[in-house]
């Protein structure tokens, strides 16, 4: 391992990814590019499809304002998050570390278990909010294909999980890939073509609506929306340590999606028109304007793309969260990855959240709720705090060079700890 030092004795870069082509050495550095990609593609996933049913009550402008916030939340979390990855990586002497493998050399077992925990549970909350909302839009879809009126939720919800999830199963890894990065390239053409039909839909009326009061309730699915703190430790690694190029893949590959949160936000709010919520059923617990537009609320081009952006993106972000369960097992189980181990992992992944989807197929947004409020506040807030703050305390006790991305010193971690907390704490007075 490498260490290079400026004249401030800080850390720039730890080492150095070296490949032998059988003559030689040959350095391959990660690149800034790769990694924003990296991380605005983890933050730009399902989440966005609930955005405007919880900021729809209090209006484009609060709700701008709120996502803005969250970010600010998100950035200062990732560095803090990149901040003990870096000095973990150098203290252990080791080139690569995982987000559990940091939580773990910091706060012991305890701490490792508390993590783990909130990371099954938001990968399991976060599956079943996936299956439901999928299947509704496959069965929606199969119902105006087939011509007829409706079908069971059951059907979208298994039929969306066994589909996907068979080919997950049965395809190489290479395959699974490439149909990955199609789905990605259909969300991406699909979410222009919404940008540019919706934008001519925009109702001046929905623009100058404003209800600050209602904007805490959409904070913990906004947290969802932005969360990508879990790969900061392998942009760390894809980065070799360098300081400054971690920084801006963080902050640029984090403002490309806020970028895309405040558009699609403010075309989707600004397409539902006073009319069309009057005219929507009010035995809902969430008023869904995704699904007026889906239904050709805003026209019927729009409701067919609203269709394949929110399908697609389910995809994308299922097929992700998928892996993530099974790396999280294959820890667990001490597995290692044949082939007559992998049925009983996928069984415990996807039939789990496709059971409790199909027992409450309106469980979608309770799901993201939750989500949001317990496991991203304990793995975005309360945990890069504490680790930031027992390393911190150990570094000043001895003669370590400190590495520090994240600005505001210990006034920022008890901050982090207090918003965390304040989300978990209004979360559970709403039960009651």
């Amino acid at each position: 391992m490498k260490t290079v030092l400026k004249d401030s004795e800080q850390i720039t870069q730890l080492f150095s990814h070296l490949e032998f082509d059988g003559k030689k050495l040959n350095h391959q550095p990660g690149s800034v590019l790769g990694s924003t990609a990296l991380i605005a593609g983890t933050t730009v996933g399902a989440g966005i499809l609930a955005l405007p049913a919880v900021t729809m009550p209090s209006g484009i402008v609060p709700s701008t304002s709120g996502l803005i916030a969250v970010w600010l939340y998100a950035l200062v979390s990732a560095l803090l998050v990149a901040d003990v990855t870096l000095n973990t990586m150098r203290t252990e002497g080791r080139a690569s570390i995982g987000f559990l493998g940091v939580v773990e050399k910091i706060l012991g077992k305890l701490g490792a278990r508390m993590a783990g925990g909130a990371y099954l549970f938001m990968h399991y909350a976060l599956l079943v909010a996936y299956i439901t909302q999928g299947g509704e839009i496959l069965a929606d879809a199969a119902a105006k294909i087939g011509g007829v009126q409706i079908l069971p939720t059951w059907v979208g919800t298994t039929t969306f999980t066994l589909l996907l999830g068979g080919i997950m199963y049965l395809g190489r890894e290479k395959f699974i890939e490439k149909l990955n990065s199609a789905f990605v390239g259909i969300v991406i053409v699909s979410f222009l073509g919404l940008l540019f039909l919706g934008g001519r839909h925009i109702q001046s009326a929905q623009l100058l609506f404003q209800n600050w009061s209602a904007l805490g309730s959409a904070i913990s699915v906004m947290s969802v929306a932005l969360f990508f703190q879990n790969v900061v430790p392998l942009v760390v690694t894809q980065l070799e340590g360098d300081v400054r190029k971690i920084r801006q893949s963080i902050f640029i590959g984090s403002v490309i999606p806020l970028i895309m949160f405040l558009a699609w936000n403010a075309v989707i709010l600004g397409s539902v028109s006073s009319d069309m919520v009057h005219g929507a059923s009010g035995d809902k617990t969430v008023f869904n304007p995704l699904q007026i537009l889906r239904t050709g609320g805003g026209g019927e081009w729009l409701g067919v793309l609203v269709s394949i952006f929110s399908e697609f993106a389910i995809a994308t972000s299922f097929i992700g969260f998928v892996y993530g369960l099974l790396d999280l097992f294959k820890d667990i189980f001490f597995t290692q990855g044949k082939f007559s181990s992998r049925l009983p992992l996928y069984s415990l992944a996807l039939f789990p959240p496709m059971a409790l989807g199909t027992l409450n197929p309106s469980i979608f947004f309770t799901a993201l709720d939750y989500t949001g409020t317990f496991s991203i506040s304990v793995l975005g807030g309360i945990i890069p705090a504490l680790m930031s703050w027992k390393q911190r305390q150990k570094q000043e006790n001895s003669d370590s060079i400190n590495q520090s991305l994240a600005p505001g010193g210990k006034v920022t971690l008890i901050l982090m700890i207090g918003v965390a907390l304040a989300m978990i704490g209004r979360q559970i007075l709403s039960i009651y």
